[in-house]
């Protein structure tokens, strides 16, 4: 047994002092959030449906709450997770045909996935508001 006084202090690995986020690693802890996320809204897209179910009275305050400024910012994060999630399923579907691990494709993959999901996410809403209003 070593002497403590004696004792180098090792830094811990990865040391949070020098370390940088990779794409990689910024990309994958983003697939597990958008995971929870998505459930959560799941569940909000089932209160809603229920709400519709029960009628107007019930309704009003749930579309009330989803339409308000709050509830839109939370649908476009939500479409925004999706398409995020999407792509990032897409991109593994890949990686498990055994392509794409070259350290240059690896990158290349990240940002088309960051990139296909902004575009597919302000394309859904532009879609929205020109069919909707």
């Amino acid at each position: 047994m070593s002497n403590p006084a004696t004792t180098r202090l090792r830094p811990l690995s990865p040391n949070v002092q020098i370390y940088r986020p990779q794409l990689t690693s910024v990309l994958s802890i983003l697939n597990r959030i958008t995971g929870i996320f998505l459930s959560a809204c799941a569940v909000v897209l089932v209160v809603w449906l229920v709400a519709a179910a029960w009628g107007p009275q019930t309704y009003a305050p749930v579309q009330a709450a989803i339409a308000s400024w709050i509830g839109r910012i939370v649908l476009f994060g939500a479409t925004f997770a999706f398409f995020l999630h999407l792509c990032g399923g897409i991109r593994h579907l890949v990686w498990d045909s055994v392509h794409g691990f070259e350290l240059r494709s690896i990158y290349i993959s990240g940002w088309t996935v960051v990139a296909v999901s902004v575009t597919l996410t302000v394309a859904a809403w532009v879609a929205s508001a020109s069919i909707g209003g």
